[in-house]
């Protein structure tokens, strides 16, 4: 079933290179989009799929967790999120002679973007200590070498059980309800490595982790500042909110070491204008600041804040608010009263003007919404920098007023409703007890293992089982040499999946992966369609339900898979009822709605056309549930990186054609790079200074307080409009760099946005002929 692809690999053909474009969408998007969904999945297929995603009726699409609009479109998609559709939803299968065909060495040898093209799995596949094969297993066998190496270890600690952020609501809670039931509270996932840092500043200033802010809100704002986020590539249909927001009035800010394209002019698809004509300019400003600076900047903006209020008094803090909900104010006034400006620049590579500018806008505005993603998240100082983005916000009263609000934007689409549910290794005590209270068997109560202190376990022989319900850890988490051997020492990696990755090649001494259902299939559980929930980055709960036949009759849904894997492990240890869960959503979503707050009567509200939005004190009411029941202003002192001379601080970045560790094509349109991804982004005076040019070869070393000399390799040069002293190179390549103790503080994120480089010539790589 399906058809012959002839893949290319990364470094068969020669990069090439074009100025970087100053608009994202229009007719080169919809060029892209419906071909590539035609060439993968067929005309029948691909508009039987392209037609549902995102429809109330239909699925949630899998490569972002932008909120829905009130009214839908007939195309409610965009071209990377068509992408994904078609990646996962292509009708070629893996047939069982490819396993007896290629060894696992041989599949190492292979890119990223080679193992995804191969089509999908279709059948459980094991790969016995010493082989170096996978063999087609039953799903029998599967379960019982997973319950053998489960049940003979020391303690249950001595596993991990990763999440995607793609699964369900339905099986991440009973994902969580295994683990716990099994012993262990070892729950990572994919918010270790993006937004960890997000919930740990909200939840400790405002109580919240989530946006706190709906979709309505763009359109009510004055004034929108996005940070360290590049909307055209990772959450294209931000655009059309921000669109919406420009057209009502909204004034619009970027702060970004890159220009992006789609926050300079936005042309929209949908409309005429955004076919033929000039489209929308969408930034009033663009502050191109260096790495990790954003911390100096919100510093400096409060302190203009408040200098402003001096000036004026009783014109521009919002006293009533400050007085009434809030706790802190006296100590970060007096902190920012010690700012020095000097130090500002320094961080920021601004100038005095720049800042000014913001602060004005920022005073001028009555409704203030903030956004930010990894660009913010991933730094040493990511919590305090995330903390005076609250500060800001507080000063004048934007939060918990219509157009105003702190928006972190999540990736994959699902992944705030895997933490809602419960996967987390430091969940509370209220949460554990509810589950106490429900299920009847005492969960763990120690804090398990983060992402990276995963790999650690792995690495020091404490963790000797790694399950992943989704993902592509070993690609995804930073120190990619250490990460892979750290797995290599484990006695068995299991990995739930789609389609192959990186993970399913670097694996334990014995290996599984099983093969799931995606987004865009019917999930019939005896004989009965079910349907899956999930959480959108503004808090909102919805169905989805795919429209395809199941790829193959032997694949099953992750609902499923982990309701087998539990009753495999487990038997009668606690009394839950694993077959029945796995055969009945709805008895799921019931247990749900006694377990997790704001999910009462589930199962009712979900069948309602929109679903329902879960409350949120700080937005709903101002109310803040941290320790104090107040929002808490906080002091955080500036430290900055200071980079030797002759060297650069490093960000990864995702292309254009790229879902997190999945890559569609080797292009990146908007920065104007096709043919392959081993690029580095720098500054064309920074070249010349430290004596290199464009298009020359460089090896690139990263420096760190370990000695390690880690080196991504033959990387092209490219001299691009980044702020001076940084550079830029495509994630998951350039994780080889990232040291795997370089973590946020607080959050343990791996600090994969400030890495301090230096470059050594290299030669050119010798093209071979492309590969089928």
């Amino acid at each position: 079933m399906g058809r012959k692809k002839h893949p290319i690999e990364d470094s068969d053909v020669g990069i090439s290179v074009s100025p970087p474009k100053r608009s994202a969408a229009g007719l080169p998007s919809l060029s892209e989009t419906l071909p590539h969904a035609m060439a993968d999945m067929g005309p029948s297929r691909a508009w039987k799929t392209l037609r549902a995603v995102n429809q109330k009726d239909g699925f949630d699409c899998m490569s972002c967790a932008w909120p829905d609009p009130p009214e839908r479109k007939a195309a409610e998609f965009c071209e990377n999120g068509a992408k994904a559709i078609g990646w996962e939803a292509e009708p070629l299968r893996i047939p069982t002679q490819f396993w007896a065909d290629n060894t696992l060495s041989a599949l190492e040898s292979k890119s990223e973007y080679w193992l995804g093209q191969q089509g999908r799995l279709v059948e459980p596949v094991y790969k016995a200590a010493g082989s170096d094969h996978y063999e087609p297993v039953s799903w029998d066998r599967a379960f019982e070498v997973i319950a053998q190496e489960l049940n003979g270890l020391g303690t249950p600690d001595q596993a991990t059980f990763y999440t995607s952020g793609r699964t369900s609501n339905e099986a991440a809670f009973l994902y969580q309800l295994f683990v716990r039931a099994f012993g262990t509270n070892n729950l990572p996932d994919c918010s270790n490595m993006c937004h960890e840092s997000t919930g740990v500043a909200m939840g400790e200033t405002i109580g919240v982790g989530k946006s706190a802010i709906t979709y309505a809100d763009f359109a009510k704002a004055d004034l929108i500042i996005i940070m360290g986020q590049n909307p055209g590539t990772c959450h294209p249909r931000m655009l059309t909110a921000l669109e919406e927001a420009k057209e009502a009035g909204a004034e619009i800010v970027a702060v970004n070491p890159l220009p992006e394209a789609g926050l300079i002019n936005f042309r929209n698809p949908q409309r005429p204008r955004g076919l033929v004509g000039k489209g929308t300019d969408l930034a009033d400003q663009f502050l191109q600041i260096r790495i990790a600076g954003d911390m100096a900047l919100l510093q400096a903006l409060s302190k203009r804040v408040l200098d402003a209020e001096r000036a004026a008094p009783g014109t521009v803090l919002d006293r009533t608010f400050i007085d009434e909900h809030c706790q802190g104010f006296v100590g970060l006034a007096a902190h920012l009263a010690t700012l020095n400006e000097r130090d500002v620049l320094i961080a920021t590579g601004l100038d005095s003007a720049d800042i000014d500018e913001l602060a004005a806008r920022y005073v001028r505005a009555d409704r203030v919404i903030i956004t930010w993603a990894m660009g913010i998240t991933q730094h040493k100082k990511a919590v305090p920098t995330i903390k005076e983005i609250i500060n800001l916000l507080l000063l004048r009263g934007n939060i918990g007023k219509p157009g105003a609000g702190p928006c972190p934007i999540r990736g994959h689409s699902n992944v705030q409703g895997d933490r809602t549910m419960g996967i987390w290794e430091k969940m509370p005590p209220p949460f554990l007890e509810a589950i106490k209270r429900e299920f009847g068997f005492a969960p763990p109560q120690n804090p398990g293992v983060d992402a990276v202190d995963s790999i650690r376990g792995m690495r020091d022989g404490r963790i000797k089982v790694l399950i992943a319900l989704g993902g592509n850890l070993v690609h995804a988490i930073s120190d990619t040499k250490v990460a892979e051997a750290a797995v290599r020492k484990t006695r068995l990696s299991v990995q739930i999946s789609t389609k192959l990755n990186r993970s399913h090649v670097v694996v334990g001494e014995q290996a599984l992966i099983l093969p799931t259902l995606g987004r865009t299939e019917i999930d019939r559980q005896g004989g009965v369609a079910q349907f899956v929930t999930v959480e959108d980055t503004v808090c909102a709960v919805h169905r989805s339900v795919g429209p395809l036949e199941p790829i193959a009759p032997n694949v099953l849904s992750e609902v499923a898979i982990v309701s087998r894997m539990a009753q495999a492990v487990l038997g009668d240890k606690v009394p839950v009822d694993w077959g029945g869960l796995g055969r009945n959503y709805d008895a799921i979503r019931d247990h749900i709605s006694r377990v997790v707050p704001g999910f009462e009567d589930f199962n009712a509200r979900i069948r309602e056309e929109d679903g329902f939005v879960l409350p949120h004190g700080p937005r709903d009411s101002r109310t803040f549930p941290t320790a104090t029941g107040k929002a808490m202003f906080s002091v955080n002192e500036l430290e900055t990186i200071t980079i030797p001379k002759g060297r650069l601080l490093l960000q990864t970045i995702r292309s254009h054609d790229q879902f997190n560790t999945t890559t569609y094509a080797m292009n990146d349109r908007y920065r104007g790079i096709k043919k392959g991804r081993m690029v580095l982004l720098v500054n064309p005076s920074d070249l010349a200074e430290m004596g290199f040019e464009d298009g020359g070869y460089v090896d690139v070393h990263s420096e760190a307080d370990d000695g390690v000399d880690r080196v991504l390799p033959q990387l092209r040069l490219v001299a691009y409009p980044s702020a001076r002293g940084c550079a830029a190179a495509y994630y998951p390549e350039a994780n080889v760099l990232v040291p795997l103790d370089s973590t946020a503080e607080e959050s343990n994120t791996p600090a994969s946005k400030s890495v301090i480089i230096r470059l050594e010539p290299a030669a050119a790589p010798v093209y071979g002929s492309a590969a089928g």
